[in-house]
């Protein structure tokens, strides 16, 4: 069969196929050890308009993506956010009614912020790359997940009631 996208192939111990496209623009399929090169390709072929979709969309993401910051910036983004988080944390918290149990500053590359079950939030250093109504909106979430443990309608209402622009906000993120 005629394979007109290139793609990369990783075979897995896994049961199912699956296409993504990441930010250079590649083409991942990743494949069960038994799929034969033939159903793969047919795979491929089936979601063609699917691929090239998200080549479309990851093309616009790169085009308003963050530039990556020199070594200098990442150091002064770190002390900023070591200064900063915690006490922003601290203060919404306050007002949202929750208990934090600490505050920890990470490299995370995908994610700005996560919070774990029992009160612990992390932050990337890169949500410190964003105007303050971002970095706000990210302590938000996070301290919302204390109360709702999930991305529920009742959790974007909870977040809405500190936040009412949280989805301008969220289209920012998703945009860099």
């Amino acid at each position: 069969m005629d394979n007109f996208i290139k793609y990369t192939l990783i075979r897995s111990n896994r049961k199912t196929l699956a296409i993504e496209v990441n930010a250079k623009l590649e083409v991942i399929v990743r494949s069960p050890l038994f799929a034969t090169q033939r159903s793969i390709d047919e795979f491929v072929n089936k979601h063609s308009s699917w691929i090239k979709k998200s080549i479309e969309k990851q093309e616009n993401r790169n085009k308003t993506r963050l530039p990556e910051p020199t070594t200098e910036e990442i150091s002064a983004f770190k002390r900023k956010a070591k200064q900063l988080l915690p006490l922003k944390t601290s203060y919404f918290a306050g007002i949202m009614d929750v208990k934090v149990k600490s505050v920890k500053i990470t490299s995370a590359k995908k994610r700005l912020g996560s919070c774990s079950y029992d009160g612990r939030i992390c932050y990337s250093w890169r949500v410190m790359m964003y105007p303050e109504r971002v970095i706000d909106y990210v302590i938000i979430h996070e301290l919302a997940h204390i109360k709702v443990h999930n991305h529920s309608k009742s959790f974007y209402s909870l977040v809405g009631s500190y936040c009412p622009d949280y989805r301008e906000i969220e289209k920012i993120i998703k945009g860099s």
